[in-house]
């Protein structure tokens, strides 16, 4: 099973430890039940980093890439809640993609992911793009990983919302993501030395630069749970 839709939205930020209690519980118990609630979320997870440090990756899969303007969704960016709107500031380092899915194979939820933000070099894009989604195969079938998948961010044209105003302006983005996921953190790590190395990324067509991450699960919500 790959990911539920053709639409996803990745996104990093740091929270800072004083903070972090506060913002799962509001993530958990309000902000993944609001987004739920939007035609066209399927699911969502949010990931801590592996290493205990401040950072987070949370990924939202839908049902296509309309609903990244959809009436529904702009409704909740341009109407955040109190609580929302007292944590939002507190977002830092933020990158938000919104993106197509190009390629997705296995499961999207498991215990450890990695994530990689890269892009192809010119003239090389369909290389990189055939390179990554057979990996994505082979990633959904080995011991210790369950699946990867494969993004482009596509931000639709739209006014900046209140949400993004809030955070302090326009969000950054990625360009491509790259997410592999597993039960074991190990056969992860092994995959960024080796397959999805520096070096084995540029051969097969990735321009130099990219950033990579481990994380863990902290939750996932699905729009069935939203009652």
């Amino acid at each position: 099973m790959a990911l539920l839709g053709q639409g996803a939205i990745a996104m990093w930020w740091d929270m800072a430890a004083d903070h972090r209690i506060e913002f799962e519980n509001w993530h958990s118990h309000e902000h993944f039940p609001e987004r739920m609630g939007i035609p066209g979320f399927l699911r969502g997870s949010r990931w801590a980093a592996a290493d205990g440090g401040e950072g987070f990756f949370i990924l939202y899969e839908l049902a296509g890439y309309e609903t990244l303007s959809s009436p529904g969704y702009l409704a909740r960016l341009n109407n955040p809640t109190p609580w929302s709107t007292q944590l939002m500031p507190h977002h830092r380092n933020m990158v938000r993609s919104q993106c197509r899915v190009l390629a997705s194979a296995g499961g999207a939820v498991a215990q450890h992911a990695l994530t990689l933000r890269l892009s192809p070099a010119a003239g090389r894009e369909e290389q990189l793009r055939s390179y990554l989604a057979a990996q994505a195969k082979t990633i959904a079938a080995q011991a210790g990983t369950t699946a990867a998948h494969l993004l482009q961010t596509q931000t639709p044209a739209i006014a900046a919302t209140t949400e993004q105003k809030i955070r302090g302006g326009a969000d950054r983005a990625a360009d491509w993501i790259y997410i592999a996921s597993g039960y074991e953190l190990a056969a992860l790590e092994t995959l960024r030395t080796h397959a999805l190395g520096s070096e084995a990324l540029a051969r097969h067509g990735a321009a130099p630069g990219e950033r990579a991450g481990f994380y863990s699960l902290r939750h996932s919500s699905a729009a069935s749970d939203v009652g």
